[in-house]
């Protein structure tokens, strides 16, 4: 529709010039940029505060251990930077791809699935490339939620779980997932005395951050919960290449019926050091999928073909090299943990994940929030961590501290908060 110097069927008046203001008059009706209800729904970011000072003190030349984000530090293999290099100089590569990914990352996708977990997946129609798992995550909440939808999320939740879905215009019920069986519960609790009912459930297991883990019967569980009161699933299954002490995360989808019912994201950022590399993996239910690529097909023209070609010998050729990341990351974990406890902490070794969740001992929790500790840490201790509450008023209490750093400065991040506890 052609739109006329017409405003709600009226027609515009003819210019006043003796009413235009002189030079240096304030307009009438000064101009105002509004921006939309969603973003205004936002919370104020709870990390900016730390972020800055984080930037100031570097800036400054002090020398920061920044245990705040889950950034690996660790290069990728180096085969796979050869092929991105090989395929950069290929000039068919560097037109347009197509926004679910090009065929042969899929099917390597769905090769790792049936080898991992014996999960079969169509290619063509039950698994599409993303952005990171984030920008898939974002734009799923996109195809499936609308104004008056509600999502139940876990609690405490990795911010994106919640705030993808405001941004969606729809509405977010928290709920504790510190215990399963109280969690399946409460999810049924939910579904039963909330009208409409919850559209969507987001699990994200290895959980982030409180590294809560799963047996596969909870996945049996969920579907028949989706089933039962009709809401759709995203499993965001991130950590699913880093665990510890023998224990295998299981895939939502290896439940029966699971895809059915939802989706599975996964990522490469991890288990194989490429996070800046933003390849991420939508799997599951046609449906779904097939939504998502309704909305990326508006929004985006596809990851850079190199990067895809790169991808798929990571994937195809580094599974020891995972495996061997998955190891550093249980010696960090044992150093951190052990070096916290040294120091009065209550601290427990998690089964998979990059992080570990400490409960903030008395000494501190008394006096101060877990925003003005990681403050704190920041400011006396050139330690950054990301504050529990963070992730919720549930993860206040609690400080999430990143595996990202060697070992020798792990060691030195503990003797630098204790320097700090014992001088508070």
């Amino acid at each position: 529709m052609v739109v006329c110097p017409v405003l709600l069927g009226k027609t515009l008046p003819p210019a006043d010039e003796t009413a235009m203001n002189a030079p240096g008059d304030s307009p009438a009706n000064p101009f105002e940029i509004q921006l939309a209800s969603r973003v205004l729904r936002l919370p104020p970011y709870l990390f900016g505060r730390i972020n800055r000072l984080l930037y100031e003190k570097r800036r400054a030349g002090n020398d920061v251990i920044d245990l705040g984000m889950g950034n690996p530090s660790d290069p990728p293999e180096g085969l796979v930077v050869e092929k991105l290099t090989e395929a950069a100089h290929d000039p068919n590569n560097h037109g347009y791809s197509t926004s679910n990914g090009i065929i042969n990352l899929r099917r390597e996708v769905a090769s790792k699935y049936h080898r991992n977990y014996g999960v079969r997946l169509d290619p063509d129609h039950e698994v599409m490339v993303c952005l990171g798992s984030k920008e898939g995550f974002s734009h799923m909440c996109l195809a499936t939620m609308g104004p008056g939808d509600t999502a139940i999320v876990p609690a405490p939740y990795f911010p994106v779980h919640t705030y993808a879905i405001a941004l969606a215009s729809g509405n977010v019920i928290a709920l504790e997932v510190a215990d399963s069986e109280k969690f399946l519960r409460n999810i049924a609790y939910t579904c039963q005395h909330l009208y409409p009912r919850p559209k969507l459930l987001i699990i994200n297991y290895p959980h982030n951050p409180s590294t809560k883990t799963v047996e596969p019967e909870f996945f049996v569980e969920i579907v028949k919960l989706a089933k039962q009161y009709g809401f759709m699933v995203i499993s965001d299954f991130a950590y699913a290449d880093i665990a510890f002490d023998g224990y295998q995360p299981p895939s939502f989808l290896s439940a029966p019926g699971a895809a059915d019912v939802g989706v599975e994201f996964t990522t490469m950022s991890k288990g194989y050091n490429m996070a800046g590399w933003r390849v991420g993996f939508c799997c599951g239910n046609a449906e779904m999928v097939k939504g998502l690529g309704v909305i990326k097909g508006y929004y985006d023209y596809g990851m850079f073909q190199a990067v895809q070609i790169a991808a798929i010998v990571a994937l195809r050729d580094t599974e020891a090299a995972v495996e061997k990341q998955a190891k550093l990351y249980k010696r960090r974990r044992d150093v951190l943990a052990e070096g916290l406890r040294r120091i009065g902490w209550d601290v427990e070794k998690p089964k998979a994940g990059m992080f570990l969740w400490a409960q903030v001992p008395e000494i501190w929790s008394q006096r101060m929030n877990t925003l003005d500790l990681a403050m704190y840490l920041l400011e006396h201790g050139d330690v950054a961590v990301s504050p529990g509450s963070g992730f919720g008023p549930s993860g206040e209490g609690y400080l999430r501290l990143a595996l990202v750093e060697n070992e020798n400065r792990l060691r030195q991040a503990v003797r630098q908060i204790g320097r700090c506890q014992d001088h508070f």
